[in-house]
């Protein structure tokens, strides 16, 4: 039986901030663990790694963060120092596949793990934990997040919840927060009269412009946040601007400081996973537009996720515009939503998806759990 296992982590970053923000979570919540012992990973692209954790040297070939040692993985490795020894649980993030001169160093003492993507699909629950028998005999399994007592949960730190109602419950900290991140006077003291505030972190193909049009529409103020660099200018281009409507942009930010922006919004809308899950624990109304697939397949995965939610069918209709890339259905379903009874009833189901979802137990515990029980069995 395993006790304090070592853990390796791969990680591939393929959506510049997704795959490296849901590894690094999930490295940082193992390596806090009594019953983990050490954590590594190995990473592609340390300069997207190093925008949500300004710690992050990249260029470093090694170096040692909180307790976990990260190593630059360069894809051509055809070597290891023969003082590199695999871990007891080797997770190859969204089938990234380890180096094969690592691979040839396992044996059936390792527990090989393929973290998935998140899904909400129905045939996740059916492929969750199964074996695959590789060339050389080895046995990977996969694992998958979900949503669903038969998956494998969500990312989710102890007493996240808690943190997150406390800092909710201190407005000061909130305008404290977006006073450091350059928000203007005028905008701190439009939010400290009860401005909503809309966090934005979309792909390109967002329709933006529909966005700040059903905001523009409403009688009160709005700051919409975002952090710099993301959006191209002609994504603004059919927007005119309007008083009551601000843009502020903002330099990258840890995944602390992410989800106290996230915790501190009124409206958040997403993109990919790990913003994803993070919106969902902020319990706050949210959109989520997932990574953008051929054949549309991606439409397939938000179906399957509002199928499963407790949302009402006028917010599924804006999430699937916003989605379809619809400016105009998704300008009047977000104005329509956008009028406090329907408001208050989007944060009520929100909150609702929040503290379901926190019932189950979390991603690291049941793949630590997971790894133990075939232990015992191998």
């Amino acid at each position: 039986m395993l006790t304090t296992p070592s853990i390796d982590i791969f990680c591939k970053v393929v959506d510049n901030y997704g795959d490296i923000g849901v590894c690094w979570r999930l490295a940082r919540q193992l390596a806090a663990r009594p019953d983990c012992g050490a954590v590594r990973m190995w990473v592609d692209d340390l300069k997207s790694f190093a925008r949500i954790a300004p710690e992050v040297n990249p260029g470093a070939e090694s170096q040692t963060l909180g307790g976990i040692t990260l190593f630059k993985w360069d894809t051509t490795l055809c070597e290891l120092p023969e003082t590199v020894a695999p871990a007891d649980i080797v997770v190859e993030a969204f089938a990234c596949t380890p180096p094969a001169v690592y691979v040839e160093r396992m044996s059936v003492r390792q527990l090989w793990l393929n973290l998935e993507y998140l899904s909400a699909e129905a045939w996740v629950e059916s492929c969750h934990r199964l074996p695959s028998v590789q060339p050389n005999g080895l046995r990977k399994f996969f694992f998958f997040p979900g949503f669903t007592e038969a998956t494998g949960g969500l990312l989710r730190e102890p007493e996240l919840l808690a943190r997150r109602d406390a800092w909710q419950a201190d407005a000061q900290a909130r305008l404290d927060l977006l006073a450091d991140l350059g928000v203007s006077e005028d905008w701190l003291h439009r939010l400290r009269g009860g401005a909503r505030l809309v966090y934005v972190f979309c792909y390109p193909q967002a329709p933006l412009p529909a966005l700040l049009q059903a905001l523009s529409s409403q009688q009160g103020d709005t700051l919409i946040l975002m952090a710099a660099g993301l959006m191209p200018p002609e994504a603004w281009e059919n927007f005119s601007g309007a008083g009551n409507v601000g843009v502020h942009e903002h330099p990258f930010v840890n995944q602390a400081r992410f989800d106290q922006l996230l915790w501190g919004s009124d409206l958040i809308i997403v993109r990919g996973e790990d913003s994803f899950v993070r919106a969902i624990w902020a319990g706050r109304p949210m959109i989520w537009q997932p990574y953008l697939q051929d054949e549309d397949l991606h439409l397939e995965k938000l179906s399957a996720w509002l199928a499963l939610s407790p949302y009402s069918a006028d917010i599924k209709r804006a999430m699937l515009a916003w989605n379809q890339q619809d400016g105009p259905q998704f300008k009047d379903a977000l104005t329509a939503l956008l009028y406090p009874a329907d408001f208050a009833r989007w944060q009520t189901e929100a909150q609702a998806m929040s503290l379901q979802l926190a019932q189950q137990q979390d991603l690291a515990t049941q793949l630590l759990t997971f790894c133990a029980e075939q232990s015992q069995t191998s």
